[in-house]
């Protein structure tokens, strides 16, 4: 073949690959958009895609906007996570190797002087290891949030708790656990938590527009309940994709999203995947960190690890760091396995939008 025409046909081809790449995910995200209004999926509020820090896909469905603030339920013991790892990072705490207890001398029990809890660390809480009698996790366990809210004094609430377990050793997810380090920020910042996360984290990130829910004595609620905007939720997501960096400033430290981020606790027979019923994706276990997810979403194609924080009803923020994406979803699916179809969505029209 003359050395024109092999140029002139290597040409066309990129033309006709860019082409293709450019058409494959506007294709497969409009089939997406179509599945949603006809209903095939239910329940859904907002999606947001984003690919290499660009917006590609946003997405609101059933009444929503980018102006509707959303609850984002557990998903924001994730951004708990976060605040904590702000406040070792500027010194306020040593680690997270520190005993509870000891953030709070003015504690008393009148109900429970069990010995095992002057062992209970930080770590424990971000864990869901701190041994305390309660389970929101299993059908049958205990639900102490409910007992919890009824309160005034949530941080007092969840300090009384008796323990049911040694620090340390069993995994029961409780969201008394994040409300105890709302208290701690609070004590070693001296100031709300409220004010921390504004001055440290939201206003950086350039998120003004939320809603907290307080406890009757002041604390603000870091187990969920907390209201947010969806775009507010992507730019989390982009900045923990980014290593803690949000337009070139350190907003946390690359040290606390590595320790914090990997997930090395099994979640007992639990997949996310699983649970999606998707019939594309080969079940993965799912395991915790500190108050953040990862599971692989395989299929016959291909496998993605994926970091995600988790809300009741569908709430979810998704970093898949290979691929350089960050997916975000609202729903209304509460206490519904349909709030799992996010993965079947994840895993039948983004990852291969972009593969």
């Amino acid at each position: 073949m003359p050395l024109k025409i092999l140029i002139f046909t290597l040409v066309i081809f990129a033309g006709s690959y860019e082409a293709f790449s450019q058409i494959k995910p506007k294709t497969l995200l409009d089939s997406l958009t179509s599945a949603i209004e006809k209903q095939e999926y239910t329940g859904i509020h907002s999606v947001l895609v984003s690919k290499g820090g660009k917006m590609v896909y946003e997405h609101y469905f059933n009444g929503f906007s980018a102006d509707s603030l959303h609850d984002s339920r557990s998903s924001f013991k994730s951004i708990t996570s976060l605040l904590l790892g702000i406040a070792i990072d500027k010194g306020l705490i040593k680690d997270v190797n520190q005993r509870v207890y000891s953030f709070f001398p003015e504690y008393r029990s009148a109900n429970n002087d069990d010995p095992r809890k002057k062992r209970i660390t930080i770590k424990n809480l971000l864990e869901m290891r701190s041994g305390f009698d309660c389970d929101e996790w299993t059908d049958d366990g205990k639900d102490c949030e409910d007992e919890m809210v009824k309160t005034k004094d949530w941080v007092k609430f969840a300090l009384d708790l008796p323990l049911k377990n040694d620090p340390g050793t069993v995994w029961n997810y409780t969201s008394c656990n994040p409300m105890i380090i709302s208290g701690i920020i609070s004590n070693v910042a001296h100031i709300t938590v409220m004010d921390f996360a504004k001055r440290y984290l939201f206003e950086p990130l350039g998120i003004t527009n939320y809603r907290w829910t307080v406890d009757p004595v002041g604390h603000g609620a870091t187990a969920g309940s907390f209201f947010v905007l969806p775009p507010d939720m992507m730019k989390i997501g982009l900045m923990v994709k980014n290593n803690g960096l949000w337009h070139g400033k350190r907003i946390v430290s690359e040290k606390w999203l590595r320790e914090s981020t990997t997930a090395t606790i099994p979640i007992p027979d639990f997949s996310f995947t699983k649970l999606s019923r998707s019939k594309t994706a080969i079940p993965q276990p799912a395991y915790y960190g500190y108050y953040w997810y990862n599971e692989q979403v395989k299929t016959k194609a291909y496998t993605e690890e994926v970091l995600f924080a988790s809300g009741n009803g569908g709430q979810y923020i998704i970093i898949i760091k290979d691929m350089d994406l960050v997916v975000t979803f609202t729903q209304g699916n509460y206490n519904n396995w349909k709030a799992k179809r996010a993965f079947d969505i994840l895993t039948k029209y983004i990852i291969p939008s972009f593969k």
